[in-house]
């Protein structure tokens, strides 16, 4: 029988409905069998998604030397703007996509931008496609409460209480968003959207069109995660994996489009504070083997001490190499 990745309606998590355990039990039995699941009763506007989609096809059907207006170099410590096809790497290897990075919305006298602290502070918006900016700050806005809701879910899930999450890690989050185009890979091909990695923080939401091409390894087997309709994808991050011991681990994904179209995805990262310090769950503590022989970078998540931003940045200058300088 093929494994399938488990859709979950989280309304009640939304309402902050007394009886939650339905819910809480769905999220720990899919983010300890695969990492991934769908979310369906999320609330976010239809409309405002359709917005969004329209206005990223705009975008990315400008011509590359108006999109490079807004190049990433522009954004310095920020890590904002965009990148060609080719332009991100992963594990070395250029990957078949462009992108538009973003962020939450800082302005130049807040405190951490004032700082000079990487991933924070303004976003490069095309002056071509004005309507894009109030779309993506809006969708961050949703996404977010979103993203809380979900991970009190999680912290339910592991018998904490619901707010376990928010008072250690993400009571002011590092968001992170990116818009990806993914052009028609030629078939048979080699070259992949994105290949093999996991996400580095807690959680990530993904809206993706509905072309396919998302592929997941769970439980060692690669399996397809197709659209489906008025959902979202999400899955969990490195961080997440180390606080709960391995317990929910960071599932390994890869994106190929072989649909003969572009192909829009958008995923939405929920991360810890960047000055927070992540650390296991006591009880959790050597529950779960060390995996790191399996994963795809080699690495331990049990061994790492510091802050999620000593870890964000330990990630981001490897994927590209020529801006690190600006950012670490």
């Amino acid at each position: 029988m093929p494994q399938t990745i488990p859709v979950i309606d989280i309304a009640p998590l939304l309402a902050e409905a007394k009886n939650t355990t339905a819910v809480a039990e769905q999220l720990g039995q899919a983010c300890r069998q695969h990492g991934f699941f769908y979310i369906t009763g999320h609330g976010v506007d239809q409309g405002l998604q359709q917005q969004l989609e329209t206005l990223s096809r705009e975008f990315f059907a400008q011509p590359l030397e108006t999109k490079l207006s807004i190049a990433m170099a522009q954004g310095g410590r920020a890590w904002r703007g965009y990148f060609p096809v080719g332009g991100e790497l992963t594990s070395g290897q250029p990957d078949l996509k462009e992108g538009l990075y973003l962020g939450a919305e800082l302005g130049d006298n807040h405190p951490l931008v004032r700082a000079g602290t990487p991933l924070h502070g303004r976003n490069l918006f095309p002056d071509t496609i004005p309507e894009l900016q109030p779309t993506v700050l809006d969708y961050l806005a949703a996404m977010t409460a979103l993203s809380h809701a979900v991970m009190r879910g999680i912290a339910l899930s592991l018998g904490l209480e619901a707010n376990y999450f928010d008072r250690r890690y993400t009571h002011d989050p590092l968001v992170l968003f990116r818009i990806f185009n993914y052009p028609a890979a030629e078939a048979p091909s080699d070259q992949w959207g994105v290949g093999e990695h996991t996400d580095y923080g807690l959680l990530t939401i993904l809206k993706q069109d509905d072309l396919g091409g998302l592929q997941v390894k769970s439980q060692g087997r690669w399996i397809e995660a197709p659209p489906v309709v008025n959902s979202f994808v999400c899955n969990i991050g490195d961080m997440l994996d180390r606080i709960t011991g391995g317990l929910y681990r960071s599932t390994p994904h890869r994106v190929k489009n072989t649909s003969g179209r572009d192909r829009l995805s958008f995923p939405f990262f929920f991360d810890p504070n960047f000055a927070a310090r992540v650390e296991p769950i006591a009880s959790l503590v050597g529950a779960q083997e060390d995996d790191w022989h399996e994963r795809w970078d080699g690495a331990s998540l049990r061994l790492f001490e510091g802050t999620y931003g000593d870890y964000v940045l330990g990630k981001v200058g490897k994927v590209f190499p020529e801006l690190r300088q600006a950012v670490i």
